[in-house]
């Protein structure tokens, strides 16, 4: 073999090719002799090349954060599982409570609690039913809601489709107030204002319509149910438009596209993709609606000539309400005619459960109706 040269001779220039039969070859990977030199297992893997790391890379995350992150999630699983459990645990304890305090009083009726119209229960003997309370209860509000939904739906569709942005978050700050007015305020205006003026209305649906026994009418208007509806159609009226003008303005932006593309105007666009899209959120807004014309007290206490009877025509004066009758004779109730009226607001809540799951069963109804569609 020959000799290495001495210290102080330079060697061959950096880069310079050399042969592989000896000296130090240019590839990195060969040694002295040529022969390649294979590198240790252990050892790192080479940097093909200098900069900073991807951007898309996520940094690395100790075993610290990892405790800590896991932490903060069951905490938040917890508060939330906890808030789902206290709502259920509420309901049950009104339904409890309603139900103790109602007892005694149904045990005494003499009566059949669910078919009498009759409301005397702290006569001798008592006698008390909530057939015309709950008959006019559920007119109003059925009225209410048929009045109200097409509006509020229309008003949502004008505020996110036709009107400019500009108008259109005015007008709906407007709605939206109309929803923070007292009850007590609709009730008055509607005693004063509406309890007149819509007398001429009822008569031309009574000279017109009145082949529809609903409103077939003696001649006489005022303070009916129907006037009733008319009151609680304008106080749920916000809370409807409000929720549908929400979901309509989260219809997606490609599917209103596809339908322009398909060929389709604006209110086929409409009709094809927002009203579908937005049915659920529709047939939410109509229940919570609903749930707000059965429990209106003030309001319907104010237009209302309270009586027992049940009344086939909505535009004669008469008819009554569960919570109306609360208002106007818990003041005066006694101990037998206290338990009466919890056990009519224990009808309430009850009906009110029944439309809420009802509701529910639609809504999921038309989720797996459209799953299995598509």
């Amino acid at each position: 073999m020959r000799p290495p040269p001495p210290e102080d001779e330079p060697g061959p220039p950096a880069g310079s090719p050399v042969p592989r039969g000896g000296g130090f070859s240019s590839d990195p990977s060969q040694g002295e002799t040529g022969e390649s030199i294979a590198p240790p297992r252990d050892a790192a893997p080479a940097v093909l090349a200098e900069g900073p790391a991807p951007k898309d890379v996520p940094p690395a995350v100790s075993g610290r954060g990892r405790v800590k992150e896991r932490l903060g999630e069951r905490l938040f699983r917890g508060l939330t599982l906890g808030a789902a459990v206290l709502l259920l645990v509420l309901l049950v304890a009104i339904a409890l409570f309603l139900l103790a305090r109602a007892l005694p009083a149904i045990n005494q009726d003499t009566t059949n609690f669910l078919t009498t119209k009759t409301w005397l229960p702290d006569g001798t003997p008592p006698v008390f039913g909530i057939a015309a309370l709950t008959y006019g209860t559920l007119v109003t509000s059925v009225v209410a809601v048929i009045i109200a939904v097409p509006v509020a739906v229309g008003v949502a569709l004008s505020i996110t489709q036709y009107v400019p942005r500009r108008f259109a978050q005015p007008v709906g700050y407007v709605i939206d107030l109309l929803a923070a007015v007292p009850s007590v305020v609709y009730g008055l205006w509607g005693l004063i204002f509406l309890v007149p003026a819509i007398m001429p209305l009822s008569k031309w649906l009574s000279d017109y319509f009145g082949w529809i026994p609903i409103f077939t009418s003696d001649g006489i208007f005022g303070k009916s149910l129907f006037t009733a509806s008319v009151v609680l159609a304008i106080m749920i009226l916000p809370i409807i438009a409000a929720i549908s003008r929400e979901v309509f303005a989260l219809v997606p932006t490609e599917h209103k596209e596809a339908a322009y593309a398909l060929g389709a105007g604006k209110w086929g666009m409409i009709r094809m993709t927002v009203l579908p899209y937005g049915w659920p959120g529709i047939i939410g807004a109509s229940v919570l609606g609903f749930g707000r014309a059965m429990g209106e007290t003030i309001a319907v206490a104010l237009v209302l000539s309270a009586n027992y009877e049940t009344p086939t025509h909505i535009l004669t004066p008469g008819g009554n309400t569960i919570a109306a009758n609360i208002a106007n004779t818990f003041g005066d109730a006694g101990t037998v005619g206290r338990g009466a009226l919890i056990a009519s607001g224990l009808v309430l809540f009850a009906i009110t459960l029944v439309v809420n799951f009802t509701a529910r069963a639609i809504v999921n109804r038309r989720k797996d109706f459209r799953g299995a569609a598509a």
